[in-house]
C-alpha cells in the first residue's frame, strides 16, 4: 500500500524543523513526515555546529526582553545596545557581498526576521534565547558593549536549537525517519513532485557510523514515499562532498576541513537539478572559517562543535608558513569577516597559518575557543622562541616571521605616537591603526585593533580553513519557497525549498548569524505553504 503523507521534508536543521512546526501549525490534522540521511546519532545537520546565533533586527533592548533569558533587569542597566534596523541589516548584506546578493531575497528574510525570532521564542516552538554575552560584547569599564548587529543566541548553542526544535516537533506528533536518504523526487504526469524515493542507510557507512543506534528502518531496497501537499528540501549544501568541492570550488578545495555534519554532500542539489530546477547563487563561494588545524578532517566534532572555530585574529595578527601576514586583520567586525578568511587561509601554502597575540591581546580570547583543553598553544617568552617552536609545527621562515613581527610593532608604535589620543575597543572599529604619515609603511596594513605585540609570554595557534556551507543552491520564489523551474521560470508544483539549498542570498561572504535566521524565515515559509496545499488538495478530494 503506498505511504501516503501531507508534507515530507527532508533534513532535520534548523530550517527543515522550523519547516515541520510551521506546517504542523497550519494544518494540525496533516500527517507530516520527516526523512534524514543521518543516524539518529547526526541529528540536526549543521546547525549542531553552530553557535546558535540568530541575526535580528530590533528596534532596542527592551523589545528583546520578553525573549531571554540571561538578561535581569541589574544586568540590563549595564549593557549599551545599538537597534539593528531593517536599514542595517540590508547595508550589511549589501556590504559583505559586494552588491550581489538577491534584493528580493533579502528583502524577505530582513523584513521577517524580526517576526520568526519571536516565533522561535514562542511557547509553541519552545527556543530558549539569550544575550551572546560571550561572542558579541566585551566588558568596558563596568558596562556590557555589544557590536556588529548580532545578539542573540540559543540557550545551549546549536546542540541547544536542535534539541528544543526536535522535543517541539516530536509534541507534535511529527514522524521522523532516520537512516533515510533521498535519492530521488517522483513527479506527476504534469511535472509537478508528487513525492520521494528513499533509499535506506542514506549513505551512513561512509560516515563510519557502526551498527547499533537507529538502524530501524535500515533493511530493504528503495521505496517511494508520496505528498498530497508537497516536498520541503532542506539538507543542506555540497561541502561534505570532496568531488562536489573539486567541481565547483575548485581542486584545492579537496583538502579543506569539514566543519559540521558528514551528511551534507549535495544529493537533493543533485536531485532537483535532475528534475529541471533551476541553479542559483555563488556555486563556487561558500561559507570558511579559520579552523583548528588539529581537528578532525571530515566532520565536526559533536563534542566541541563549533569550539574548533578560532575567530581571535581581530585582537592579534596571522601568518602564513612562510613568516608573513596575509590578510588586513582589522578590516572590518570579526562576524563580516570570518566567513570568507578561511578561503584566504586555504590559498596558502600547505592550507595551514598561525594566530599570533602577546599576552595583552590573548587576555581578550574567548574561552571557549582558546583555552588549554581546548587548542594547542604555543606560548614562549620571546618573538624568536616563539619562532623556534613555531618551526616544530611547520612554520619554514623563522627569520621572516621574525622580521613580520618587529616591522608590523614599529608601524603600530609610529601611528601611536601620531595618534594618541585613540585607544583600543574591541566593541567597535577603533581606528587602531598601521598606517602613519611618518612611519614604516607595511605591505599590508592592519586598520583596526592594531595591538603591538610586545608583552610575554607569546601565544601562537596553528589553524586551517573549516568549510561550514556552499552558497550556490536553488532559484525559489522568495515569498512562497517554491522552487524555480529552469526551463520556463515558474514554481516546480509541489516543491520547496529551505536553507542552506537556498542559492542568491550569499556571495563570497556572509554576514554572521544571517544563515541560521534565513533558514528559520524560509522553512516557515514552505512549511505554510505546503501545508495549505495538503488543505486544499484535500478539500478537492472532499477530505476536509
Amino acid at each position: 500500500m503506498p505511504q501516503v503523507y501531507g508534507i515530507i521534508i527532508i533534513g532535520t536543521g534548523n530550517a527543515a524543523l522550523s519547516s515541520a512546526l510551521s506546517a504542523h501549525q497550519t494544518s494540525p490534522s496533516s500527517r507530516i513526515l520527516i526523512l534524514e540521511k543521518s543516524p539518529p546519532s547526526w541529528s540536526g545537520g549543521n546547525t549542531t555546529f553552530t553557535a546558535g546565533a540568530y541575526r535580528t533586527c530590533f528596534p532596542s533592548l527592551p523589545s528583546l526582553l520578553p525573549l531571554l533569558t540571561n538578561c535581569p533587569p541589574d544586568l540590563a542597566s549595564r549593557i549599551d545596545m545599538s537597534p539593528y534596523t531593517e536599514s542595517d541589516f540590508h547595508s550589511d548584506l549589501k556590504r559583505v557581498t559586494d552588491g550581489r546578493c538577491d534584493p528580493e531575497l533579502a528583502r524577505v528574510v530582513v523584513g521577517r526576521s524580526e517576526e520568526t525570532t519571536h516565533w522561535l521564542g514562542s511557547a509553541a516552538v519552545g527556543v530558549k534565547f539569550r544575550l551572546s554575552f560571550n561572542r558579541q560584547a566585551y566588558e568596558i569599564d563596568g558596562r556590557w558593549k555589544f557590536w556588529g548587529g548580532m545578539v542573540l543566541a540559543v540557550e545551549g548553542g546549536g546542540k541547544g536549537l536542535r534539541d528544543a526544535l526536535m522535543e517541539s516537533v516530536r509534541r507534535a506528533g511529527v514522524e521522523v525517519r532516520f537512516w533515510s536518504g533521498v535519492v530521488g523526487l517522483v513527479l506527476d504526469e504534469e511535472g509537478g513532485v508528487r513525492g520521494v524515493k528513499v533509499r535506506p542507510g542514506g549513505g551512513a557507512e561512509e560516515a563510519g557510523e557502526g551498527e547499533g543506534e537507529g538502524q530501524a528502518g535500515r533493511e530493504g531496497g528503495e521505496y517511494e514515499v508520496y505528498a498530497t501537499g508537497g516536498v520541503v528540501m532542506a539538507a543542506g549544501g555540497f561541502e561534505a562532498s570532496r568531488e562536489m568541492r573539486a567541481e565547483y570550488l575548485g581542486e584545492q578545495w579537496r583538502n579543506a576541513y569539514v566543519r559540521g555534519t558528514p551528511y551534507n554532500t549535495g544529493d537533493l542539489l543533485t536531485a532537483a537539478l535532475g528534475i529541471g530546477a533551476k541553479r542559483k547563487g555563488h556555486w563556487g563561494g561558500c561559507h570558511s572559517t579559520c579552523w583548528d588545524a588539529n581537528a578532525p578532517r571530515d566532520a565536526g566534532s559533536q563534542e566541541l562543535t563549533n569550539q574548533y572555530t578560532k575567530s581571535g585574529y581581530p585582537l592579534g595578527i596571522m601568518v602564513n608558513v612562510e613568516g608573513k601576514r596575509f590578510v588586513d586583520e582589522g578590516v572590518d567586525m570579526r562576524n563580516y569577516t570570518y566567513a570568507k578568511f578561511g578561503r584566504e587561509i586555504l590559498h596558502q601554502k600547505g592550507g595551514v597559518v598561525f594566530q599570533v597575540w602577546d599576552n595583552d591581546g590573548a587576555s581578550w580570547l574567548r574561552g571557549e575557543e582558546y583555552a588549554e583543553g581546548v587548542v594547542e598553544r604555543v606560548s614562549a617568552g620571546s618573538i624568536e622562541e616563539l619562532a623556534g617552536k613555531l618551526a616544530e609545527k611547520g612554520l619554514e621562515g623563522k627569520e621572516q616571521f621574525v622580521r613580520t613581527v618587529g616591522e608590523y610593532n614599529e608601524a603600530v608604535a609610529a601611528f601611536k605616537k601620531e595618534n594618541p589620543e585613540l585607544g583600543f575597543d574591541p566593541s567597535r572599529k577603533d581606528g587602531l591603526s598601521t598606517r602613519s604619515q611618518k612611519g614604516p609603511r607595511l605591505e599590508l596594513d592592519k586598520t583596526n585593533w592594531a595591538l603591538p605585540l610586545t608583552e610575554s609570554p607569546f601565544l601562537a595557534v596553528k589553524v586551517t580553513c573549516g568549510i561550514t556551507f556552499t552558497f550556490g543552491g536553488l532559484e525559489i520564489e522568495p515569498e512562497t519557497a517554491r522552487v524555480v523551474a529552469e526551463k520556463d521560470g515558474k514554481a516546480i508544483p509541489g516543491l520547496y525549498c529551505a536553507g542552506e539549498m537556498v542559492g542568491g542570498l550569499f556571495y563570497g561572504n556572509y554576514p554572521g548569524g544571517s544563515g541560521l535566521t534565513a533558514g528559520a524565515v524560509w522553512g516557515r515559509i514552505a512549511g505554510r505553504e505546503a501545508a495549505a496545499r495538503a488543505l486544499a488538495q484535500g478539500r478537492e478530494n472532499g477530505e476536509v
